[in-house]
């Protein structure tokens, strides 16, 4: 088993495969394949999250749906429902993500899937969904309950990483220009007969994105979900960067790298010196672009401000800052959650109002559901 399973488990199998010869024990059909796919499904996603382990668990060893409830109440038993002398701290690990904030809920036996209805209910429209109430309730108005299934919705929203053509080609049979120079070879190579036309079509490269997050205390209600958003992104792309600013700016993409939402989060609120404190955004966006010139991690990239544009700072700093960032940036994007749902938003504060001559699109980022139409858009922004 060693030899098959990720290194990223570190110990943690001994714990699946147990777990696996207990749902065989309950009479469900679970072979040393699905145990060892069950593993790998883990190793990809996070070994001590009760969701991941959860799901992957469900996709990979259930295979019938008449099985649902043993495995829900066998997986309760074993990773939830422990007495206060357990001693393993691989299982306290597990038990300690769900305290954590999760939204897994494992059903009894007599009840089905989480969320599920019975027919009657589903037929007379009876049953409506709390996380599409969740998805249009502002962030500043959700109770601390609501806010941490919110984070862990932003945590599994599907991100697609911007990418761009460029002006290298490749052959392609879907291409839509002939590939003169490789026919040409092809036809010498073959004393002057061409076997077949060849197409091709540019290459394409993910876009660099870099998140500059305002973290100061009129960013309260929104700091923490904006920077799950931008821990979500750098999931999906290796190519984002996520900075924190206040007073100052931080730098937080290596710290936040290969960990759980909740640590990565921990670890960024430790890495931030001057978190729910002022605001200087003309100062921090003028520090990144010395270390942009330095290192060229904005040049050519889509810059995404978070921010309400309360600035402290010198107008005039803020101004130029912008506007140097607007010429080596290929997009500056502005997520202000005081947008709300207003389509007719004029920016209204001192640091907008400078800002806005500089900015290439404006976001709300307030709910759940302009995320996720921030996140369809910057697919797109390649």
């Amino acid at each position: 088993m060693s030899n098959v399973v990720e290194p990223a488990l570190a110990g943690f199998d001994e714990l699946f495969v147990e777990f696996g010869q207990i749902l065989r024990e309950s009479g469900m059909v679970v072979g040393s394949d699905d145990v060892i796919t069950f593993c790998s499904a883990v190793a990809e996603l996070d070994p001590t999250d009760i969701m991941d382990i959860y799901w992957s668990g469900r996709a990979t060893l259930v295979r019938k749906k008449e099985n649902v409830p043993i495995y829900n109440a066998r997986f309760r038993e074993f990773f939830l429902l422990m007495s206060e002398e357990e001693s393993d701290e691989r299982k306290l690990k597990i038990k300690a993500s769900n305290h954590a904030g999760t939204t897994l809920e494992v059903p009894n036996v007599e009840q089905g899937l989480p969320g599920d209805a019975s027919d009657d209910e589903t037929k007379m429209g009876y049953v409506g969904s709390s996380s599409e109430v969740y998805r249009h309730k502002a962030f500043s108005d959700c109770s601390d309950e609501e806010l941490h299934r919110l984070r862990r919705m932003i945590s599994m929203l599907k991100l697609s990483p911007p990418a761009r053509r460029t002006y290298r080609t490749q052959e392609n049979p879907k291409g839509s220009k002939l590939d003169m120079r490789r026919m040409a070879r092809e036809t010498m190579r073959s004393l002057g007969e061409p076997k077949a036309l060849i197409f091709s079509k540019r290459k394409t490269k993910l876009r660099p994105v870099v998140f500059i997050l305002d973290v100061s205390g009129s960013m309260a209600d929104y700091s923490r979900n904006l920077l799950q958003f931008a821990y979500s992104a750098r999931r999906a792309n290796e190519r984002v960067e996520i900075y924190c600013f206040g007073t100052r700016l931080t730098r937080i993409t290596k710290s936040i790298d290969k960990r759980s939402p909740d640590e990565a989060m921990r670890i960024a609120g430790e890495s931030v010196l001057d978190w729910d404190g002022g605001t200087r955004i003309g100062d921090s966006i003028a520090q990144f672009i010395k270390e942009a010139r330095r290192n060229r991690l904005g040049h050519g990239a889509i810059v995404v401000i978070c921010s309400d544009g309360l600035d402290r700072g010198d107008p005039e700093t803020l101004s130029k800052a912008m506007e140097t960032l607007a010429r080596i940036a290929y997009r500056v994007v502005w997520v202000n959650p005081h947008k709300g749902d207003n389509v007719d938003f004029v920016p209204n504060t001192i640091g907008m109002m400078i800002a806005d001559p500089h900015i290439d699109a404006i976001y709300s980022g307030h709910n759940f559901k302009t995320l996720e139409v921030f996140a369809s858009e910057l697919a797109k922004m390649g």
